[in-house]
């Protein structure tokens, strides 16, 4: 009898689950979102519009900011010490105060490989001082109607937030800028500071675009303490783009686990994606954040 009754309970919660559950991909990260590049349709989300700290995916802005402002990519611009105060508390960087490197090549070594003394450098070459530059940012989230998406910031140390669908968004508009889109599509490029004959090779930090098992257009990773692992990407399946944004992953590797997941899933036509499109996602943001895009107590 009582084995009976535990067999039924077992029916019936196997019964009350979707159909589809199991075929989700069940990821760690802790905001997940896919969209279809060209029309915007939401295959998968997970806490999608939750406002997250987002590290150095914050540099899309910075890129989007310079290119918006006429940044001449053959000038050349000098590495400062304000540079490097900007960027103390990030990764090593490679690139030497009172070498001066071309504009293109700051570009490559900031979305390539995450180095935090080139926001400011960029910003500086078309004019901007830091509070010029993170207004800059701003302005860029506003003109794509981004809410959601605050900078204080340039290199994404020392705050900056936004959601997981709203960086999905940045980076389609990324991407469209056909410059930028060769940049984060590179997997290795080597970088020359003015007058020096040894050159600095930066590798991608972008691991499924090395790895190369799946079309990947090209992306930004980014960690910090509040922020967690990040990672945003574009890959192609099937003839479509998309856009996948992995906010919060509890490990450096999970967020690339995380994304191979997803592609897996894409490749398998994606079962349950229109069912998972009508899952409720919780706006109420994880930080709290001031009027001025500032993370309190993070």
């Amino acid at each position: 009898m009582w084995f009976r009754l535990i067999s039924l309970a077992t029916l019936l919660g196997a019964l009350a689950r979707p159909v589809w559950a199991d075929d989700l991909p069940d990821v760690r990260s802790r905001a997940v979102v896919v969209l279809d590049s060209e029309t915007g349709a939401e295959l998968f989300g997970k806490d999608a519009d939750e406002v997250r700290s987002i590290a150095s995916t914050t540099k899309i802005f910075v890129a989007m900011a310079v290119r918006a402002s006429k940044l001449d990519l053959e000038g050349w611009t000098e590495i400062t010490k304000q540079d490097a105060r900007e960027a103390r508390g990030g990764a090593r960087t490679r690139l030497e105060v009172g070498s001066k490197y071309k504009n293109r090549d700051l570009l490559r070594a900031m979305l390539m490989s995450s180095d935090n003394r080139a926001p400011t450098a960029l910003g500086r070459a078309t004019g901007f001082d830091h509070e010029a530059l993170v207004a800059a940012m701003n302005k860029v989230a506003k003109s794509l109607h981004l809410k959601r998406t605050r900078f204080t910031d340039p290199s994404g140390l020392h705050g900056n937030v936004s959601t997981a669908r709203e960086m999905a968004l940045g980076l389609r508009a990324a991407l469209a800028d056909p410059v930028l889109r060769e940049i984060m599509g590179d997997d290795y490029e080597m970088v020359y500071a003015k007058g020096r004959r040894g050159g600095i090779g930066y590798g991608s930090t972008n691991q499924p675009l090395v790895a190369k098992r799946y079309d990947v257009v090209g992306g930004k990773t980014g960690y910090t303490k509040p922020a967690g692992y990040c990672f945003i990407t574009a890959a192609r399946f099937g003839g479509r783009e998309y856009l996948t944004v992995f906010l919060g992953a509890p490990t450096k590797p999970s967020r690339f686990e995380d994304f191979n997941k997803i592609a897996s899933w894409i490749d398998r036509g994606a079962p349950g994606a229109k069912i998972a499109v009508k899952r409720p996602q919780r706006a109420k943001p994880t930080l709290d954040v001031d009027a001025r895009g500032r993370v309190a107590n993070p």
